[in-house]
């Protein structure tokens, strides 16, 4: 008999959803970086433990959307915790629980509010960063307010079933306890991927978010949203990536002074491929994309 079924990470931008599934995964299969709304899709990780697969879906960070793709990162965050068997709503250890947090915990219990709906549980990451009493302080207040926005929406009955976990992603401390909890979770049933997968990213996707992530790193908080990366040809061992950006000024931050920035994403990014690759990286203008509609439908957001 086997048991497998699905859990959505949600939280706001940068609490370590992406760093969580790499974890438990034991490998890389979401990019990480200090940039909020690093992740754009629901990324797939799978763990596989004797008879139990876990579907791990990561989630773009819920957030206050500027732009039409925010509101479509929104979307797709929301969208994650439909149908699933666990819904991990994530908060820091030591950043007090604000309104982007209250607006997790209230997907998670709107999403949780069915009897027989995902069982609703609560995260406190990056235990790492402070002390023990803080993070039995941050638990306390994440009860509280999961009670607050129960009463205020009429889900105690959801609210009763939340579990709490504090965890460290980037240490795994306190992740096999989670673990546990949420094998328990899983229904019986087929193994819905092969028991060696550990993602569904398609190697194109994945080349080129590897690229976004490096230009996400390297150009910190001066363009990371404006960047958008896609395989344009993948012949083995040729594979060509094209960054698009926003306006002229942008192209020529990407490629840095006499190349040297777009040559150091490239080096990153090929460390990180099989021996023998050959990466070519070109940068485009596609004006105002996150905003145009037409442009985030083709890029399938």
């Amino acid at each position: 008999m086997t048991y497998s079924g699905f859990a959505a990470i949600l939280g706001r931008p940068n609490v370590g959803k992406s760093t969580f599934l790499n974890q438990v995964v034991g490998t890389k299969v979401s990019i990480t970086s200090p940039s909020p709304n690093t992740t754009r899709s629901a990324i797939r990780g799978i763990l596989t433990d004797d008879d139990i697969q876990i579907i791990f879906v990561d989630t773009p960070g819920i957030h206050r959307p500027k732009t039409t793709l925010g509101g479509r990162l929104n979307d797709t965050a929301r969208a994650a915790a439909d149908g699933v068997d666990v819904i991990l709503a994530m908060i820091e250890a030591s950043a007090s629980i604000g309104p982007g947090d209250r607006t997790v915990l209230t997907t998670l219990l709107e999403s949780s509010r069915r009897e027989n709906g995902p069982r609703p549980c609560v995260v406190v990451n990056k235990m790492d960063k402070t002390g023990r009493e803080t993070v039995a302080k941050q638990l306390m207040a994440a009860t509280d307010a999961v009670r607050e926005i129960a009463e205020e929406r009429n889900l105690a009955d959801a609210a009763s079933r939340v579990e709490y976990f504090a965890v460290s992603a980037k240490t795994g401390e306190g992740i096999a306890e989670l673990l546990k909890y949420v094998q328990a979770a899983m229904p019986e049933s087929p193994f819905l991927f092969p028991e060696d997968e550990v993602s569904d990213v398609p190697e194109a996707i994945w080349v080129a978010e590897l690229v976004r992530e490096q230009l996400v790193r390297k150009t910190k908080q001066e363009l990371p949203h404006s960047i958008h990366c896609r395989v344009t040809e993948f012949v083995w061992p040729h594979i060509t990536v094209e960054i698009l950006v926003e306006r002229e000024s942008q192209k020529g931050m990407v490629i840095g002074k006499g190349g040297q920035l777009l040559k150091d994403v490239g080096i990153a990014a090929r460390r990180q491929l099989p021996e023998g690759c050959f990466l070519e990286l070109k940068v485009s203008v596609e004006p105002g994309w996150q905003k145009r509609d037409d442009m985030l439908d083709r890029f399938g957001y």
